[in-house]
């Protein structure tokens, strides 16, 4: 039997078009981008310029205000700590929402544990989104970072990321927004949607692992940072280390890839997507859809089978590659975060099921995960002494 992944928002596999354009820099180009001494050095440091310049034609910015990491764990970790250790007046609050990435959560609390600065976390309504209203009321003269998802990892969800630019630049708060599911998917454009900090990830774009960005405004206003890693100066003094030429020559070419064909992707992956809803809750009943319903990526789904443990549907699909949350808590026992921040009772939230769709999906796997989606929760209601069918 073929497997079918459907798990796109944990990794992407590499398109074929970026292994060709890395693997000179995994052969006979390997020089340290940082040694300009000579040929080798100045031939990789002309290459990473080069996926600069296409990571920042991805989210409109200025190439100089790219600096590279390792991934968005890192990019978040640098966004929130180097702005929590620069100075910005008598702010000392920090804002961010319930249904972040643990990236973004956990560096929030790291922050708060060493003191000085308190964490404000808003909730979000039932469909995910956050309410304008409380927003504004957060974003007050205290405020100097306020860090929200583009768009969520779980449930897809996309927060009206221009209001909440325009917010903080009437207030003078920094704005930093995880986009690591939604560049490529959606358009991003940092200047018009005034956004200051913005995470990227490589994996994410169907490029090579262990690479990302942190984009980092240089003016109105120039964002200060200070580093977390030291030793050497690279990328403007904000991330240290010798470069991963290979990689980042991927994650540009994964990028102007993404730029180039997003458009007509995200209307075939919207299609798919519908095509998968429609045809589980034709055969499905009691089906829920978590999430905003329109305001979402075009290839995520995320719904809950009543009466059917998301493990064990998942173990059921044995050759479906699903997952029950995002990547990096999926070994934890309790049920998503996000998921309990919508409002979904303990039940509902062990019941979902993340179906993420990509580039390379196509219409057949799709009609064949719908059947056995269904034959699998049909099976797995049997065995309920709480389920009463149709």
């Amino acid at each position: 039997m073929n497997r079918i992944y459907l798990d796109h928002h944990a990794t992407t596999p590499l398109d074929p078009r970026v292994l060709e354009a890395m693997t000179p820099w995994l052969k006979e180009k390997f020089g340290n981008a940082a040694s300009r001494e000579h040929a080798f050095g100045r031939e990789a440091a002309q290459a990473v310029e080069k996926a600069r310049a296409q990571v920042a034609a991805l989210i409109g910015c200025d190439e100089s205000e790219v600096v590279f990491t390792s991934g968005a764990t890192e990019s978040d970790n640098l966004a929130i700590k180097g702005l929590a250790d620069s100075r910005r007046g008598n702010r000392d609050r920090l804002v961010t929402v319930a249904t972040e990435h643990p990236a973004v959560l956990d560096s929030c609390a790291a922050v708060e544990r060493r003191g000085g600065i308190s964490v404000l976390r808003l909730k979000v309504g039932a469909d995910g989104l956050l309410d304008p209203a409380e927003l504004e009321a957060a974003v007050d003269d205290r405020a100097r970072l306020v860090s929200v998802m583009f768009a969520n990892n779980e449930i897809g969800v996309i927060q009206d990321i221009p209001a909440i630019g325009a917010l903080c630049r009437e207030r003078g708060a920094i704005f930093h927004t995880d986009a690591a599911q939604a560049a490529g998917k959606v358009p991003i454009d940092v200047r018009a949607m005034d956004v200051h900090l913005l995470s990227l990830s490589s994996h994410k774009i169907y490029g090579p692992k262990g690479v990302g960005a942190l984009y980092v405004r240089k003016r109105n206003p120039r964002v200060k940072l200070e580093p977390l890693i030291d030793g050497g100066g690279h990328e403007r003094g904000l991330r240290s280390g010798t470069l991963n030429v290979p990689g980042l020559v991927g994650f540009g070419a994964a990028c102007e890839l993404a730029k180039a064909e997003m458009k007509s992707e995200a209307e075939r992956l919207k299609s798919l997507r519908n095509r998968l809803w429609d045809g589980l809750r034709k055969r499905i009943d009691q089906v829920t859809l978590n999430g905003h319903p329109e305001r979402r990526l075009p290839g995520n789904l995320n719904v809950s089978f009543k009466f059917v443990e998301s493990e064990s549907l998942m173990v059921a699909l044995d050759g479906i590659a699903v997952s029950s949350g995002a990547a990096c808590t999926t070994a934890k026992a309790e049920p998503s975060h996000v998921l309990r921040a919508l409002g979904l009772p303990e039940d509902l939230a062990r019941a979902s099921v993340r179906f993420g769709l990509g580039r390379f999906t196509t219409a057949a796997e799709i009609d064949i995960v719908i059947e056995r989606v269904a034959a699998a929760v049909k099976k797995l209601r049997k065995l309920s002494p709480l389920y009463r069918g149709p």
